[in-house]
Protein backbone atom coordinates (compact mmCIF):
# COMPACT_ATOMS: atom_id res chain seq x y z
CA UNK A 1 0.00 0.00 0.00
CA UNK A 2 1.69 3.36 -0.68
CA UNK A 3 2.39 5.63 1.96
CA UNK A 4 3.62 9.45 2.27
CA UNK A 5 5.11 10.19 6.10
CA UNK A 6 6.14 13.91 6.51
CA UNK A 7 8.49 14.88 9.80
CA UNK A 8 11.01 17.83 10.25
CA UNK A 9 14.00 17.73 12.10
CA UNK A 10 15.90 20.68 14.23
CA UNK A 11 19.40 21.03 14.50
CA UNK A 12 21.45 23.94 16.37
CA UNK A 13 24.38 24.78 14.30
CA UNK A 14 27.40 27.32 15.55
CA UNK A 15 28.62 29.52 12.66
CA UNK A 16 29.49 28.27 9.38
CA UNK A 17 30.97 26.47 7.47
CA UNK A 18 29.46 23.91 10.84
CA UNK A 19 28.91 20.15 9.99
CA UNK A 20 26.91 17.87 11.82
CA UNK A 21 25.79 14.60 11.21
CA UNK A 22 22.37 13.98 11.33
CA UNK A 23 21.86 10.25 10.06
CA UNK A 24 20.67 8.79 13.38
CA UNK A 25 18.19 11.26 13.10
CA UNK A 26 17.13 10.52 9.48
CA UNK A 27 16.78 6.44 10.33
CA UNK A 28 14.33 7.69 13.48
CA UNK A 29 12.35 9.04 10.79
CA UNK A 30 12.85 6.54 8.23
CA UNK A 31 11.90 3.88 11.42
CA UNK A 32 8.52 6.15 12.94
CA UNK A 33 7.40 6.51 9.47
CA UNK A 34 5.93 2.66 8.80
CA UNK A 35 7.11 2.91 5.45
CA UNK A 36 9.18 -0.54 4.12
CA UNK A 37 10.64 0.46 0.53
CA UNK A 38 10.51 3.84 -0.99
CA UNK A 39 12.56 7.48 -0.75
CA UNK A 40 13.44 9.73 1.47
CA UNK A 41 13.41 12.92 0.62
CA UNK A 42 15.02 15.87 3.04
CA UNK A 43 15.16 19.46 2.44
CA UNK A 44 16.80 21.91 5.01
CA UNK A 45 15.09 25.37 4.85
CA UNK A 46 17.14 28.36 4.45
CA UNK A 47 19.01 29.72 1.80
CA UNK A 48 22.79 29.47 3.55
CA UNK A 49 22.06 25.85 4.62
CA UNK A 50 22.70 22.81 2.30
CA UNK A 51 23.15 18.73 2.67
CA UNK A 52 25.15 16.26 1.46
CA UNK A 53 26.62 12.93 2.34
CA UNK A 54 30.17 12.14 3.41
CA UNK A 55 31.95 10.12 5.47
CA UNK A 56 31.61 12.06 9.17
CA UNK A 57 35.25 11.71 10.28
CA UNK A 58 37.89 14.39 11.42
CA UNK A 59 39.81 14.45 8.01
CA UNK A 60 36.85 14.53 5.30
CA UNK A 61 35.21 17.26 7.49
CA UNK A 62 38.40 19.57 7.19
CA UNK A 63 39.20 18.74 3.65
CA UNK A 64 35.32 19.37 3.14
CA UNK A 65 35.62 22.75 4.77
CA UNK A 66 38.45 23.86 2.99
CA UNK A 67 36.58 22.99 -0.23
CA UNK A 68 33.91 24.76 0.69
CA UNK A 69 35.87 27.83 1.51
CA UNK A 70 38.18 27.54 -1.46
CA UNK A 71 34.95 27.54 -3.87
CA UNK A 72 33.11 30.67 -2.34
CA UNK A 73 35.70 32.64 0.11
CA UNK A 74 34.69 34.78 2.69
CA UNK A 75 35.92 38.53 2.06
CA UNK A 76 35.34 38.72 -1.71
CA UNK A 77 33.43 41.33 -3.10
CA UNK A 78 29.80 39.96 -3.17
CA UNK A 79 26.67 42.04 -4.85
CA UNK A 80 24.73 40.57 -2.27
CA UNK A 81 26.72 42.41 0.88
CA UNK A 82 26.74 45.67 -1.20
CA UNK A 83 22.38 45.61 -1.04
CA UNK A 84 22.28 43.72 2.64
CA UNK A 85 25.88 44.31 4.33
CA UNK A 86 25.38 41.69 6.25
CA UNK A 87 28.65 39.95 5.75
CA UNK A 88 27.06 36.69 4.32
CA UNK A 89 26.94 36.96 0.23
CA UNK A 90 29.59 34.24 0.67
CA UNK A 91 26.85 32.19 2.58
CA UNK A 92 24.32 31.68 -0.05
CA UNK A 93 26.93 31.13 -2.48
CA UNK A 94 28.51 28.26 -0.96
CA UNK A 95 25.08 26.85 0.11
CA UNK A 96 23.44 26.93 -3.49
CA UNK A 97 26.66 24.80 -4.64
CA UNK A 98 25.66 21.99 -2.54
CA UNK A 99 22.13 21.96 -2.95
CA UNK A 100 19.71 22.01 -0.14
CA UNK A 101 18.40 18.57 -0.73
CA UNK A 102 18.74 15.04 -0.71
CA UNK A 103 16.44 11.66 -1.79
CA UNK A 104 17.95 8.67 -0.42
CA UNK A 105 16.58 5.11 -1.24
CA UNK A 106 15.04 3.62 2.06
CA UNK A 107 15.18 -0.25 2.19
CA UNK A 108 13.45 -2.66 4.69
CA UNK A 109 12.70 0.35 6.84
CA UNK A 110 16.12 2.26 6.77
CA UNK A 111 18.19 4.37 4.73
CA UNK A 112 20.42 2.55 2.07
CA UNK A 113 23.47 4.49 2.48
CA UNK A 114 27.33 3.15 1.99
CA UNK A 115 29.51 1.63 5.13
CA UNK A 116 31.35 4.95 5.00
CA UNK A 117 28.43 7.27 4.41
CA UNK A 118 26.70 9.52 6.28
CA UNK A 119 23.89 12.11 5.67
CA UNK A 120 25.05 16.09 6.72
CA UNK A 121 23.68 19.24 7.40
CA UNK A 122 25.65 22.51 6.96
CA UNK A 123 25.45 26.42 7.93
CA UNK A 124 27.46 28.70 5.77
CA UNK A 125 25.81 31.50 7.99
CA UNK A 126 28.00 33.97 9.37
CA UNK A 127 26.14 33.31 12.20
CA UNK A 128 24.69 30.34 14.31
CA UNK A 129 21.33 28.79 12.80
CA UNK A 130 18.60 26.54 14.25
CA UNK A 131 18.12 24.69 11.16
CA UNK A 132 14.82 22.51 9.71
CA UNK A 133 15.30 20.03 8.07
CA UNK A 134 11.73 18.63 6.18
CA UNK A 135 11.73 15.16 5.81
CA UNK A 136 9.40 13.07 2.94
CA UNK A 137 9.19 9.74 2.83
CA UNK A 138 7.27 8.08 0.13
CA UNK A 139 6.93 4.17 -0.33
CA UNK A 140 5.33 1.10 0.28
CA UNK A 141 4.18 0.12 4.06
Amino acid sequence: MAAVYCDAIEIELDSGIAIRDITPLLEGVAAASGIRTGALMATVIGSTGSLTTIEYEPGVITDLKAAIDRLAPQGLDYAHEKAWHDGNGHSHVQAALLGPSLTLPLRKNRIRLGTWQQVVVINHDNRERSRQIEVTIVGDA
